[in-house]
């Protein structure tokens, strides 16, 4: 219903429905203010510590310290003068504190629900876990869990791993906008993203007004100039950005030592109760200290508009670093290196773990929000932080980024991680339509080569960014542990190269054998949960009798997940998988995402030779903690037994580059890939990466001297070969001589036949290429073998056998 013309100065439109049908400004007339009406009012009893840290004399509840006494800044040794502290120049407000936090990005509400698509192993079925067996959607608040590491950062980027390029600093000054302007074409509201301020028919937009979708209020002109002095402290500079949620100013504090500050723009900046209101929500935010997120310094207000005052870091955001790659790849997308994304994404890990601890979440992770200077990372804007219990607030994301269930059920520390996968995936490739057609989906993987050269961080990613946030990692310490075993992987992919070092699991223990896998029991073993209530009372039980462990396991005080596991063990080790499967199928069905019972389930199918369950059981297994190499062993050595050799050859060989401990039966299994295939060369490739210190160095040359015997037809230097593998190893004499005699064996008519293509000074390890030294070797080897026989048959054929092969001499 229209209600008269505009009355604002120029404008044409019309009043319907209280706002004009061109600028989108309110009509007059008791037209009530939509800021207003959208922004709960401040209570009437506002205590005046609710307003800790605003200066500004516009807010009468702050009271200043009086002269004298001590300031409250944690450390501080100053005491306030005229209303500020004459040491860190802290203003005297009752309660504040200095904490750390910036922002430099804004955000966008938005909602919506897809599913992901794909699996990891394509060609490998995985069992069902978690909500796929269950058949439950929400949050993972009852689910068990084991955290996968302690809180820690590295010294650098990489954890020492790779190398990240630094990023010089930014000067600050070099940072002000000359001609701070918003083109039309980035004008959209900050509450439902329509556009707004654009011109229409040529002529130019509004760079102030309401929006006409939804009644917020716009502005692209900046509120400050250079030279304005902010709260009596902060002299603008000029404007660093605009945001979502207005303009970004740099400043300097002129009562401490003229360092530079960032200060940005409060909402509700039109009402003074509701501004109140607003400064007094975002007081939660001065807890926040952490060496990886930008510091708050102060909280005021100028002109009834409030600011957050922060730290000023000059350095560079990750979308920065991608626009000057684009730049310099000529206008084409080029992501980063793998190495150096993960990298990135864990530096900053531990400040999501600490804000969730806190009971904060972030809700707005994207490429704009890490900041890199030098060698070190900080995680800015702070604009889109709550409490995890708050279900008032506005929830600000960006599209793209944020989980589909936000809309419905609020941010949690699952739909954080589902940011952070979204997030690692734009900087490690050119992801096309994440804000469209796979706006809350993974593009499938066999059009995705980034996931096709990269199975495990799919697997990563797949998990943070699952459907249902209960499949995601269900803390971010958890998650670390796994981006670090990708991470690892990632780097020994690209060094091409046996691994030399070793680096402990939390979760499993080192490999069982340096020798071949035959059985379940070679695979790694679980690590036991110490955080376990029954872990003190599973120590008293003994370990020599199964049947005994067995019986005493079933008087627990408590079923709870290690009991089931211990008892799962025990039914192994009596050669029971039924019963094995059984014990780990009731501690699923006490928390389905306890993918630990699926690898005892991966146990069992392997003692009782079911292929197909195991690799399901460990494929699973190897979804859920994708950055471990335990699971992936035991994939290979299933997809060996079971028909997916090409799999299997696959796992073996990220599991002998990444982990030394794994190189052994990694390198076995592959020799037995390839050896089935007739491929000898690669085989002995296999065999040659087991290293001389290796438990099964030895085992690994007559596996070699095998190899090379088995793979079809021989000349002389393979047997040559094969001689000299057998030389230079430690096996004990009787099968140093039985080596010693197939090869000979295999030799003789090659060198007895006339006219036979061997060159003279030939040689088959330390024996002469002739028939009358290979005469000579066989015959000693079997006089050999035959003083050592034991059986009087076997050693009377053995002596045959050497007076057979022996040269004749007429004199």
């Amino acid at each position: 219903m229209s209600t008269g013309a505009c009355t604002q100065p120029g404008c044409t439109g019309s009043i319907v429905d209280g706002y004009c049908d061109v600028c989108g400004m309110p009509g007059t007339g008791g037209t009530t203010s939509p800021a207003a009406a959208a922004t709960p009012a401040a209570p009437a009893s506002t205590p005046a510590s609710a307003l800790t840290g605003v200066t500004a004399s516009t807010s009468p509840r702050a009271v200043p310290a009086p002269n004298g006494s001590p300031c409250q800044q944690p450390g501080c040794t100053g005491k306030i003068l005229d209303g500020y502290c004459d040491v860190c120049g802290t203003p005297a407000v009752p309660g504040a504190r200095v904490a750390e936090a910036a922002a430099i990005a804004e955000s966008q509400p938005l909602s919506g629900r897809e599913g992901t698509s794909a699996t990891a192993a394509s060609r490998v079925q995985s069992a069902a876990i978690g909500s796929k067996r269950a058949g439950a959607s929400g949050t993972s608040s009852t689910r068990r869990t084991r955290t996968g590491s302690q809180r820690m950062r590295s010294a650098r980027l990489g954890a020492g791993l790779t190398v990240v390029p630094p990023a010089p600093p930014v000067d600050a000054a070099r940072a002000i906008m000359a001609n701070p302007e918003v083109p039309e074409e980035k004008r959209s509201c900050a509450k439902c993203g329509n556009a707004v301020g654009r011109g229409i028919d040529g002529t130019p937009g509004r760079s102030e007004g309401f929006c006409p979708n939804c009644g917020q209020p716009f502005s692209f002109t900046p509120k400050l100039k250079q030279g304005d002095l902010v709260a009596g402290q902060y002299e603008v500079a000029g404007a660093l950005a605009h945001g979502g949620l207005g303009w970004i100013y740099l400043g300097r504090d002129r009562n401490v030592s003229n360092r530079w500050v960032v200060l940005k723009g409060l909402l509700n900046s039109g009402d003074p109760d509701a501004l109140a209101a607003a400064i007094a929500e975002q007081q939660f935010l001065a807890q926040v200290e952490h060496p990886l997120i930008v510091e708050i310094y102060n909280f005021v207000t100028h002109d009834g508009a409030g600011y957050i005052v922060m730290e000023y870091v000059g350095g560079k955001s990750l979308k920065q670093i991608l626009k000057e790659r684009m730049t310099a790849n000529g206008g084409a997308y080029d992501p980063l290196p793998v190495d150096q994304a993960l990298a990135y994404i864990l530096e900053l890990l531990p400040a999501f773990q600490y804000l969730h601890d806190l009971g904060l979440v972030y809700c707005d992770f994207k490429p704009d929000n890490m900041i890199q200077v030098g060698d070190a990372m900080k995680l800015i804007d702070l604009g889109g932080v709550r409490r995890i219990d708050d279900e008032e607030s506005a929830i600000y994301g960006t599209v793209g980024y944020q989980a589909p269930e936000v809309a419905e059920v609020g941010p949690s520390v699952a739909s954080d991680i589902y940011t952070i996968g979204r997030t690692l995936l734009v900087l490690c490739m050119e992801f096309r339509g994440y804000q469209g057609t796979y706006l809350h989906s993974l593009p499938p993987v066999d059009s995705t080569p980034l996931f096709q050269q990269n199975d495990s961080l799919y697997q990563l990613i797949a998990k943070c960014c699952a459907p249902d946030p209960a499949d995601r990692f269900a803390s971010v310490d958890e998650m670390r542990t796994q981006v670090l075993g990708v991470l690892r992987e990632v780097v020994a992919r690209r060094r091409q190269g046996t691994a030399s070092t070793s680096a402990a699991s939390v979760l499993f223990e080192s490999p069982a054998t340096a020798r071949p896998i035959t059985g379940w029991s070679q695979l790694p073993a679980l690590r036991e949960d110490t955080t376990d209530a029954q872990y003190s009372w599973l120590s008293t039980i003994g370990d020599d009798d199964p049947k005994r462990r067995l019986a005493d396991l079933e008087s627990a005080p408590e079923d709870t997940a290690e009991v089931w596991l211990a008892r799962a063990r025990a039914a192994l080790d009596l050669g029971d998988p039924v019963l094995a499967k059984g014990h780990a199928q009731r501690l699923l069905t006490d928390d389905p995402w306890e993918w630990r019972a699926l690898w005892v389930e991966g146990l069992a199918a392997v003692q009782a030779d079911d292929w197909e369950t195991a690799k399901a059981s460990f494929n699973a297994v190897y979804q859920q903690v994708p950055g471990e190499l335990a699971p992936k062993l035991a994939l290979a050595f299933a997809c060996e037994r079971g028909g997916l050799p090409e799999v299997a050859e696959g796992l073996y060989q990220v599991c002998a580059s990444t982990d030394a401990a794994y190189v052994p039966p990694a390198a076995f299994g592959m020799a037995r890939v390839r050896a089935a295939r007739q491929d000898t060369v690669g085989a002995v490739a296999a065999l040659d990466l087991v290293p001389t210190t290796s438990r099964g160095y030895t085992e690994s040359r007559q596996q070699r001297a095998e190899v090379l015997l088995t793979g079809g037809a021989h000349d002389i230097t393979v047997l040559d070969q094969a001689m000299r593998t057998i030389e230079a190893s430690s096996v004990d004499q009787q099968t140093r001589q039985r080596f010693t005699v197939r090869i000979l064996t295999e030799a003789l008519p090659v060198v007895s036949q006339p006219g036979a293509p061997v060159p003279a000074g030939t040689t088959i390890g330390a024996v002469t290429a002739t028939e009358a030294g290979v005469r000579d070797g066989l015959e000693n080897a079997l006089r050999l073998l035959a003083r050592d026989a034991v059986d009087l048959k076997e050693r009377v054929s053995l002596v045959n056998q050497a007076n057979a092969v022996r040269n004749w001499s007429l004199t």
